[in-house]
């Protein structure tokens, strides 16, 4: 399998980088809020909502903000109602993008977004667009220092994983969503601690592109995952490592 794409890579740089604590927060209430909604409040038997108060705890959020957001989702307090929506449109050179929203207002969402695209020299598509090039996938990425390929690989196939890559410094681990959690409590309970994990949708094929062309898909890119409906962004976008921003 060919690894994770650059853009997951910056996205993560970035997220890092760039203190934007509160939108990291406020998407990770979104999506506990709507996983207690769909799945009932109770994490041992919602999947979604363990998934998201996990990530959210890996954010330090505190756990008051995790106990208001499911409660929003039970209907215990009183909040905003979201929908979920999925975009797919193309990027330059031709680059599948994937956009999950979660908004209180789709006319906003759906303005914003392509307004993105068309400033930016891609254009929204419709759906299906691209979305058969994507598959859901558990990815867990773990720093190849002080982890023993032998060793990391006979304890995350015991568990359930479908596949482990080398990407640079890192292992990339691929799991189906419902080994996700196995294979990730596998990865720590052994020592190892995981750099991000997470389900998300990975690409079949990857489009590269170079110079300007890579440029402008990352201000794209960096335009939608900037709006505030955006929830998660994925797409097939590759470049060389010497164009990645340090």
């Amino acid at each position: 399998m060919s690894g994770h794409s650059k853009w997951a890579t910056i996205k993560h740089k970035k997220g890092a980088a760039d203190a934007k604590r509160g939108k990291v927060f406020t998407r990770l209430i979104k999506e506990i809020t709507v996983a207690a909604k769909q799945g009932g409040g109770d994490p041992d038997g919602n999947p979604r909502l363990r998934t998201a108060i996990l990530a959210a705890k890996a954010e330090n959020m505190p756990a008051d903000n995790i106990k208001r957001a499911i409660q929003r989702g039970t209907g215990e307090l009183e909040g905003l109602s979201y929908e979920e929506i999925t975009y797919e449109g193309y990027g330059p050179g031709g680059v599948a993008v994937i956009i999950e929203v979660l908004t209180d207002n789709r006319n906003r969402a759906v303005s914003e977004i392509r307004h993105a695209f068309s400033k930016n020299g891609g254009n929204l598509g419709e759906s299906g667009s691209v979305g058969y090039i994507f598959t859901k996938k558990g990815v867990i990425v773990v720093p190849k220092e002080g982890a023993d390929e032998d060793k990391i690989t006979e304890i995350v196939l015991d568990a359930g994983a479908d596949d482990l890559s080398e990407e640079g410094d890192h292992w990339e681990i691929y799991t189906t969503p419902k080994d996700f959690e196995a294979v990730r409590d596998a990865v720590t309970k052994a020592g190892f601690k995981p750099e991000h994990a997470e389900i998300t949708m990975v690409p079949s094929t990857y489009q590269k592109l170079e110079g300007s062309q890579a440029n402008a898909m990352m201000r794209l890119l960096e335009v939608l995952e900037d709006l505030d409906d955006t929830q998660n962004l994925y797409s097939n976008f590759d470049m060389d490592e010497s164009q990645v921003p340090a």
